[in-house]
């Protein structure tokens, strides 16, 4: 697993459209190998309990399907929001952000 995962998926080694069934795989796969009562046992250097607790919480979230629901809908905003509005096209002369409006803009 990397040390910095960006997403739950990335966490449990899964793709985002991952099934039920799949998840529960992933996460027994990886308790397994990464549980601290286990790891000690087979000698897995860098194992620990943050680790486990990391793909604990991941399980948890992605195999609720509410939650899950919440989670990627909270994942699908922040990849595609973009950072600016301002329209391609380059000088000025009004091509950028055409939110506002006449309407809008006064204080009635």
């Amino acid at each position: 697993m990397p040390p910095a995962c960006s997403s739950l998926y990335e966490v449990l080694g899964i793709p985002v459209g991952a099934t039920c069934q799949e998840i529960k795989v992933a996460y027994r796969r990886l308790a397994r190998s990464c549980h601290p009562d286990t790891a000690a046992a087979i000698d897995r250097k860098g194992a620990s309990a943050d680790e486990f607790m990391r793909i604990h919480a991941a399980y948890s979230t992605l195999s609720d399907p509410e939650k899950r629901a919440v989670y990627d809908s909270s994942l699908f905003v922040r990849r595609s929001r973009p950072l600016t509005t301002v329209a391609s096209g380059g000088g000025g002369g009004g091509e950028g952000y055409r939110g506002r409006n006449w309407e809008t803009d006064q204080c009635w």
